[in-house]
């Protein structure tokens, strides 16, 4: 799914909230004009209809795809139901499943939710590997939405492999390489070698202008870059002894206080106009993040931009389709999930959405070799980021991750960058996730 909502900017939003949301929730915000008031098992002229509850733009019926498979199956219906955010989907979808009530055919989950979902709601949803073939995943990817015992929950959509965009024209600007090999080189291996960049960008680049984006931005793309963050394997809290994250916060921190860094929060309207105005040089960047850049960036701006591989590869971002078992149509709703997700189809959604693939076969396809973006003129922008898909470590995912991240970012790092000191940056966010993981 190609995301406005991800991790990164995904709001704590407690449970208790749900009630105000409304028990509709999830059959509201229906986006492709068919009536989603029934949720019967009969479609229109006696078909079965399928429902689908997603968040954010999952692109299916913006591809085609839902034609092309009422067409391969004239006697499917399917419907979709949108909520915009993942931060409004989220709860009322963990309600529904701990109720196991008003649930659609199929629910998607965000890769940040995905750990309490296979943890605590597991014995609500259908297992997709008789449906699905786990081969034509990334590993990492299959195993995040399967349990100990082997019940595989979803199935994946896409995936957020990580490299770097940069402003060709103010890298110049700077005295910088802009051809992308070049840039990659520059900061290869290490994300002390990507700071020490940003300050010779600071030394010589356009005045008015940062380096990077944001804190969030940075902080983000150095932990999807680490195995181990906030959770052991065992599904202890590490983040405040893991020194990998410290050693991230720090260096997120230094680079604030070195003003490598804007002072916004991103994907906040004032974030959005740094975009417009050109007042960054580079930021991380996960195939998603070209449409936004794409959605906020002036005429001017095309062909401007370029992309090159991150210090080392992470993940940001990615979904995953699931089948719970209280729905009236699940044999049938488990056929359509691993439809959409299988290579072929996943090909097609990047080729006209930008959602990476979770499935290595999709690589090789023309939708992905063949990829351009408006922004990055003829950067091979299908290659660069399965290059760097291969070589995401396999993470662990813990069922609060999205609630950490959001503390050390929004809650930490956008502090220093705002005046305030690493210590008390540290400590503010330390605070704020632990208050929230106690709820």
């Amino acid at each position: 799914m190609r995301a406005r909502t991800r991790t990164a900017r995904s709001r704590v939003v407690v449970l208790a909230a749900v009630a105000s949301l409304g028990a509709g929730l999830l059959a509201g915000c229906a986006d492709d004009g068919k009536d989603d008031s029934d949720s019967s098992s009969s479609g229109g002229g006696g078909k079965t209809k399928i429902t689908l509850g997603l968040f954010g733009t999952a692109g299916f019926e913006e591809s085609g795809l839902y034609k092309e498979y009422e067409k391969l199956h004239p006697d499917i219906d399917i419907q979709q139901t949108v909520v915009e955010r993942n931060e409004n989907y989220y709860p009322a979808l963990l309600n529904h499943l701990t109720t196991n009530s008003g649930l659609q055919d199929i629910q998607m989950v965000e890769v940040g939710n995905i750990a309490e979902i296979v943890g605590t709601q597991a014995d609500k949803l259908t297992d997709l590997s008789k449906y699905a073939k786990s081969s034509d995943y990334l590993d990492w990817k299959w195993q995040q939405a399967t349990t100990s015992g082997g019940q595989t929950v979803g199935v994946g959509t896409d995936i957020g492999p990580m490299a770097i965009c940069y402003r060709k024209d103010l890298f110049e600007e700077a005295g910088l390489p802009t051809d992308r090999e070049e840039v990659g080189k520059l900061w290869a291996g290490s994300w002390d070698k990507f700071i020490d960049v940003g300050k010779q960008y600071k030394a010589k680049g356009a005045k008015g202008t940062t380096f990077l984006d944001s804190p969030g931005g940075l902080i983000q793309a150095i932990l999807s870059s680490e195995k181990d963050r906030f959770y052991d394997s065992s599904g202890k809290v590490i983040y405040k002894t893991n020194p990998a994250v410290k050693s991230a916060f720090d260096l997120t921190a230094a680079a604030a206080e070195d003003g490598l860094v804007g002072n916004q929060t991103q994907f906040q309207p004032a974030w959005d106009t740094t975009i417009a105005n050109s007042k960054f040089a580079a930021m991380s960047c996960p195939p998603w993040m070209l449409g936004y850049i794409k959605g906020k960036s002036k005429d001017d701006a095309a062909g401007k931009w370029d992309i090159a591989q991150a210090p080392k590869s992470g993940n940001w971002g990615g979904s995953f389709l699931s089948v719970p078992k209280s729905g009236k149509n699940v044999e049938e709703a488990a056929k359509l999930a691993a439809w959409l997700t299988a290579p072929e189809q996943q090909a097609k959604l990047f080729g006209v959405q930008g959602s990476f693939p979770s499935t290595p076969a999709a690589y090789t396809s023309s939708e992905v070799t063949g990829a351009k973006n408006d922004m990055t003129g003829d950067a091979p922008i299908g290659p660069i980021f399965a290059e760097a898909a291969k070589n995401i470590p396999v993470q662990t995912i813990g069922p609060k991750d999205q609630i950490i991240q959001q503390g050390l970012t929004d809650n930490g790092v956008i502090l220093v960058a705002q005046g305030k000191s690493p210590k008390e940056a540290w400590d503010n966010a330390v605070k704020t996730i632990d208050n929230a993981l106690d709820q």
